[in-house]
């Protein structure tokens, strides 16, 4: 119990009678503050004390005169006066006067060490070390400081942050829709303005490289950007020689396109809704994907009807991408994956092989070495973060400053497709995709 109201029994001990006194509650006090400090306490330092309080503290040290007005006072002596007094110790009598004696020093080190685990906890989660751009997200975090003052209810912000952006790239949903999904049907989570809201827009802000969003519409451009209030029309993916089996739409228009030798631009609606689509080729077929859309048309010239399946990202993929390569996953197909050998590339193949069963193709350090010996004059790579698939790849590119396009590395990558091309034979798979 704490405040003025508390008081030591009135029969008890002997010299209760004397602890108890009015005139003594600002040594109380003042003894409650600091050994509830955690702190050694040796001393104790009252005051400005008014006679009637000098008295009473002479009478409990058995003083010959009156102390000054901000008296020093020993911690032993106080607890021989009181021991004397009452039989007990100065901590029994304050606690029992004023209240459970606290513990602030070992507070404060207890809330430094959760939030010591807490930033651990982020920088070492799986999403964060999946595509390490996050980490700068993760560190502007820590610096932000813990929400409402609560290591706890920031592990809680966070955790729902990390989830959504687990889930990104969306389904072409309303933005309430999607919080519901994703949030245990929490539809306004993410609502424009909430603290959530705004700590996954600045996530995606550093995945994308781009400012923070200040405006309304700035921010449904970065939600509409990952995949979320997207429609199923504008959401679209480049394809070449796949051939899907089955009598779907996306089956029909995927393999007439390819027989023809031209790219096939298939919508998100296309991909949420295939029909009948089969990958029946035995072993399961290698799907290649490219981040640039020159590189798919440079395949579709040299192989025509006879160009093994690849899939274009056209930069950072969007919902129509990102769900088409997990369905061709489910059906069976190897993902192999290479993009730009420059900062956003590196990020864009994180962001691939972490959304996406995709294994890198041609995105070594070796294979950076080969190919910027041949282009040793490229422009400055940007901000390179980490390589989760190489570590030493990144190192290696900052070392020599220069960025490889994935056009300047074509040829290889047509090479490994007439490789495909030579095993399928000219006429291609007798068998189709499912």
């Amino acid at each position: 119990m704490t405040g003025t109201d508390a008081t030591i029994p009135t029969e008890g001990a002997p010299g209760d009678a004397t602890l108890r006194r009015p005139e003594l509650r600002p040594l109380w006090d003042t003894l409650h503050s600091r050994l509830s400090s955690g702190r050694p306490v040796t001393r104790v330092r009252l005051g400005p004390l008014d006679d009637p309080q000098r008295e009473a503290l002479a009478d409990l040290l058995g003083l010959d005169r009156l102390p000054d007005a901000r008296p020093s006072v020993p911690l032993t002596r106080l607890e021989e006066a009181v021991t004397e007094l009452s039989g007990r110790t100065v901590r029994e009598v304050v606690t029992e006067l004023v209240g459970p004696l606290g513990d602030r020093a070992g507070e404060r080190r207890r809330q430094k060490d959760e939030r010591a685990q807490l930033w651990t906890w982020l920088a070492e989660h799986e999403t964060v070390r999946a595509q390490p751009v996050l980490s700068d997200w993760a560190a502007s975090c820590r610096a932000a400081g813990v929400v409402a003052g609560s290591a706890e209810h920031t592990r809680t912000l966070l955790t729902d942050a990390l989830k959504v952006l687990a889930e990104l790239p969306g389904q072409a949903e309303p933005l309430p829709v999607f919080a519901a999904r994703v949030l245990s049907g929490q539809a306004h989570a993410l609502d424009d303005g909430t603290p959530l809201s705004a700590l996954v827009l600045r996530a995606l802000a550093t995945l994308y490289d781009t400012a923070p969003p200040q405006s309304a519409a700035q921010r449904r451009a970065l939600w509409t950007r990952a995949g979320v209030a997207d429609d199923e029309l504008s959401a679209t993916v480049l394809v070449g020689g796949l051939r899907p089996a089955g009598d779907g739409l996306l089956a029909r228009v995927a393999t007439a396109c390819a027989e023809a030798g031209h790219a096939a631009c298939l919508t998100l609606a296309h991909v949420r809704y295939p029909g009948e689509f089969i990958l029946s080729e035995t072993p399961a077929p290698v799907v290649h994907v490219v981040e640039n859309p020159s590189v798919l048309a440079l395949a579709l010239r040299r192989f025509g009807s006879c160009c093994p399946p690849l899939v274009c990202t056209s930069g950072w993929p969007n919902s129509a991408a990102i769900q088409l390569l997990r369905m061709l996953a489910d059906h069976g197909a190897a993902l192999r994956y290479h993009g730009d050998f420059d900062g956003e590339g590196i990020r864009i193949a994180a962001y691939v092989l972490d959304k996406t069963p995709a294994r890198p193709w041609r995105m070594t350090a070796a294979d950076y070495r080969a190919a910027v010996a041949r282009n040793p004059r490229g422009p400055q790579p940007g901000r390179i973060t980490e390589a989760p698939w190489d570590l030493e790849l990144t190192g290696v590119m900052a070392e020599h400053g220069t960025a490889v396009v994935e056009e300047l590395v074509a040829e290889a990558l047509l090479q490994d497709l007439a490789g495909v091309v030579q095993q399928r034979g000219p006429a291609g798979p007798t068998s189709t995709l499912s």
